[in-house]
């Protein structure tokens, strides 16, 4: 279950990292809000991984799936660039998560 938990904490991370955007230096109310929201509900999922995942394993995979979420949305939504090696270190990031999910 912790690591169901964890995937959840990544996803809100990407919600919490878009949503800071959007809030505009928190000039938008509705998008600081839901920035706020969000971010307290990815570290409280974070907090309920932790007992069945090692810290470190854990704080890796959620700031990876976090990293990996806001670049995807980056360039889905924000035009950033999809570069060849944008794309393949993101993919070698993913590697690294799916390889300490394997090994711990």
């Amino acid at each position: 279950m912790g690591w169901v938990y964890l995937a959840l904490a990544g996803v809100l991370e990407v919600a919490f990292a878009t949503f800071l955007k959007l809030s505009d230096g928190f000039r938008r109310i509705g998008h600081t809000v839901a920035f706020v929201c969000a971010a307290a509900a990815s570290f409280w999922l974070l907090t309920l991984a932790l007992p069945s995942i090692p810290l470190g394993t854990a704080y890796a995979a959620w700031t990876g799936l976090g990293a990996f979420g806001t670049a995807v949305v980056g360039m889905a939504f924000f035009r950033e660039p999809a570069t060849f090696w944008r794309l393949f270190f993101l993919a070698v990031l993913i590697g690294a998560i799916v390889g300490l999910k394997l090994v711990s």
